[in-house]
């Protein structure tokens, strides 16, 4: 691996400044002065040649907006030494285009990218990328929710964050990752997730902290009550209630046991 130990992760961005804030604080910041992460910005711009330093162009055939060139793109990720797509895989490298139209981006994604040594990140903007970007460069396309947004900027900082946050040693407690929404139940197996805070593909149970009572809202009394069978319970319980209520699609992948059929009905839910 050409970095040492550290992961690399490449932006390529018609806009470096944009990412001066997200990448200067929290996490982020702390993973790269320890040294877990390498993240190197990229100008496109500086990978066009003409004197206006021209990244786009109109389409063929017609439509609005206009369109990233290929010339810059390739150039810029050659200029990387990044190896040829077949042989990524064995490299530890992938090339990420961020597009409306791409993959959706998730924590089982994200799990699967913090394995990899080399990560580029293709920020779109306009009215889109040349396909034959998407069609004989990257290796994979990554969108992070079904909207549009102006660029890949936004996207490729979520990504950023999410998959840094899961390099060991990026977060104190590494059992944390863990423990948190949609992590599933294989990855939440790992030493230090525990039965009450295991997650299991639903959505994370609701957390409190003193004062016990504030403002006459008041902490639930089994959580003060020292009993861990019962706090398991009731964290399992109110997972599945908020999953229920703001996410019951994702009750579908998830592997429910007799005892969570059993909560789930008390909720008044119903097993898909």
């Amino acid at each position: 691996m050409a970095y040492g130990l550290a992961m690399q992760i490449d932006i390529v961005t018609i806009f470096p400044d944009f990412f001066r804030g997200p990448l200067d604080y929290g996490i982020i910041r702390r993973a790269q002065e320890a040294g877990l992460v390498k993240i190197a910005v990229h100008d496109l711009r500086a990978f066009a040649h003409d004197r206006h330093r021209t990244v786009d162009d109109r389409p063929f055939g017609g439509g609005e907006g206009m369109v990233l060139k290929p010339e810059p793109i390739f150039e810029c990720i050659e200029a990387m030494g990044i190896v040829a797509r077949e042989q990524r895989p064995a490299a530890k490298q992938s090339v990420g285009l961020l597009s409306a139209q791409g993959k959706r981006f998730d924590q089982n994604v994200a799990n699967e990218l913090v394995g990899l040594d080399r990560l580029v990140l293709i920020c779109g903007r306009y009215e889109g990328v040349d396909e034959r970007v998407g069609e004989f460069l990257a290796d994979r396309e990554l969108s992070v929710g079904d909207y549009v947004l102006s660029g890949g900027e936004l996207g490729a900082a979520v990504i950023v964050d999410c998959v840094t946050r899961l390099i060991p040693g990026a977060v104190g407690n590494e059992a944390s990752t863990q423990q948190e929404s949609f992590t599933s139940s294989e990855l939440g197996a790992v030493e230090g997730a525990n039965s009450t805070c295991a997650s299991g593909g639903l959505l994370d149970y609701p957390h409190y902290t003193r004062p016990a009572d504030f403002r006459g809202m008041e902490v639930p009394e089994v959580l003060a009550s020292g009993n861990h069978e019962q706090i398991r319970r009731w964290r399992r319980a109110s997972a599945l209630e908020k999953t229920l209520r703001n996410r019951p699609d994702l009750l579908k992948g998830v592997a429910l046991s007799t005892e969570d059929k059993e909560l789930l009905a008390r909720s008044g839910g119903k097993q898909t």
